[in-house]
């Protein structure tokens, strides 16, 4: 039996940053000193990121405006 893996499709930080429409400097920042939880991969001194992780992420940061009594 023979196993199959499926190479990930990780991002680099400055892919993730123009994913995010953010500087890799500000996506740097975040990470450093963890102002917004964007989940990352550290593999050795590499980090990257995982495309549905960036989307869930965004997800998780939607605000519903509450509608305005008229």
């Amino acid at each position: 039996m023979q196993t199959t893996f499926t190479k990930p499709n990780l991002l680099t930080t400055e892919q993730a940053a123009d994913f995010l429409g953010v500087s890799p400097a500000t996506l740097v920042g975040w990470r450093f000193h963890a102002r917004y939880p964007v989940p990352y991969i550290k593999i050795g001194h590499n980090v990257r990121y995982d495309p549905a992780d960036l989307m869930a992420w965004i997800e998780s940061r939607k605000v519903w405006q509450a509608e305005v009594p008229a």
